[in-house]
């Protein structure tokens, strides 16, 4: 993991291994999100294929949404380090009622409380801007997220081999040390931050409509990101379809290998961060969305392992480069709201995804491969074009004024 710049957050407390902890931290939260994918058929067989156990990764999925809407606003509202220390706990008990979970329907209400606190990744990500100074903010968020992008990538690796060779229950009872290591990382490198704001709870839920309406940028980072995250769940989605394809005749196993190949993608999240100091936020996020399209290019044109491989680290450079710098404009916005800010993004960029991932079934069932490619620079398209849009607008406003 790349930690060039990583001082910029002393002057609030918070060292080079400060920020490193909250980079690992944040992997070790959003982990636990893709946990059960590829352990779902090892539960369904213990669980003798009750139906119901088709239900587990969207229950978690659906707790982590309502976790990004309800609780992030709490890092405008509490004390930080309190707010984060507890989420991990939770999710520390949650992994363990999951370990010992008698039925499917409890292993689907503890995949809800799992999701839901798992959502403390995205509590640190917005306290690390904050403590960051505003010429080495993006170079601060991409440490971060570089962290976050390795609990994505690695975790199907992890639990499909523990999954695998131990059990699933062995991957959730690995989980609850992981989540009280983060704890205790968390309460020593922290620094005591109070909240921003005076608000209360249910007044911050409200302001979210008044930030959408007020803050052109926020809209535009979120459309922008959540149509470049649906292309990357397109592809995430349907590479073990493609792989299992006759064309391929390959296993799961080899997709989730794809994992480790994605993950030189979290070299992308620091080296964008830099390039947003220098370059500016906007510039990057124009690199990332050309960058997903030049991806799906290769996918589409070039039918081969080697396609998909570059493929895979063009997307992944990508997507990351625009997130870490959407997220460097958003911050930028109003220091005092955020978490609310990031409530919002989050909330529409994983919209994005799960739209990304529904479409992208309905496109492989109706062209296979092919149309998955389409659908996929579509998107990317997409976002491009609400670049041009937002670009033209400011330009007609310097021009008014």
């Amino acid at each position: 993991m790349d930690t060039v710049n990583v001082h910029s957050a002393v002057r609030s407390g918070v060292g080079k291994l400060g920020l490193l902890a909250m980079a690992a931290a944040s992997g070790i939260a959003v982990a636990n999100i893709y946990y059960n994918q590829p352990m779902l058929g090892i539960i369904e067989s213990e669980f003798q294929h009750q139906p119901i156990t088709g239900l587990i990764p969207t229950a978690t999925q659906l707790g982590y949404a309502l976790g990004l809407f309800l609780l992030l606003p709490l890092g405008d509202l509490v004390h930080r380090r309190r707010l984060i220390v507890g989420q991990f706990i939770i999710l520390a008990a949650a992994l363990a009622f999951a370990a010992i979970a008698p039925s499917a329907w409890m292993l689907i209400a503890a995949s809800l409380i799992v999701g839901a606190s798992s959502t403390v990744a995205q509590q640190i990500v917005p306290f690390a801007a904050s403590l960051a100074s505003p010429e080495k903010r993006g170079a601060t968020i991409g440490t971060v997220m570089a962290g976050v992008l390795s609990g994505i990538l690695f975790s199907r690796t992890l639990s499909g081999f523990v999954g695998e060779h131990a059990g699933w229950r062995e991957m959730f009872w690995i989980g609850v040390p992981l989540a009280l290591i983060a704890a205790a990382m968390m309460f020593v490198t922290l620094p005591d931050h109070r909240s921003t704001s005076r608000m209360q709870y249910h007044t911050a839920i409200r302001s979210l409509a008044h930030l959408w309406k007020s803050q052109p940028a926020l809209r535009v980072a979120t459309f922008v990101q959540a149509a470049l995250f649906a292309s990357f769940t397109t592809f995430w989605t349907i590479l073990a379809l493609y792989l299992q394809s006759p064309h391929f005749d390959l296993g799961a196993d080899v997709a989730g290998l794809f994992g480790i190949v994605g993950a030189v993608g979290v070299f992308a999240a620091p080296l964008a961060g830099r390039i947003a100091d220098k370059r500016g936020p906007h510039f990057v996020v124009w690199l990332g969305a050309l960058m997903t399209l030049i991806a799906w290019i290769v996918f589409g044109v070039w039918s081969s392992m080697a396609a998909l491989i570059i493929g895979v680290i063009i997307l992944d450079f990508g997507i990351q480069s625009a997130l870490v710098s959407n997220q460097h404009i958003i911050y930028a916005l109003d220091p005092e709201a955020r978490s609310r800010l990031n409530t919002i993004f989050m909330t529409g960029m994983f919209l994005g995804g799960a739209t990304g991932s529904a479409v992208a079934t309905v496109a492989w069932g109706y062209g296979a491969w092919s149309a998955v490619s389409l659908l996929g620079a579509l998107l990317a398209v997409v976002a491009l074009g609400v670049r041009v849009l937002d670009q033209r607008s400011r330009s007609t406003a310097l021009k008014n004024h």
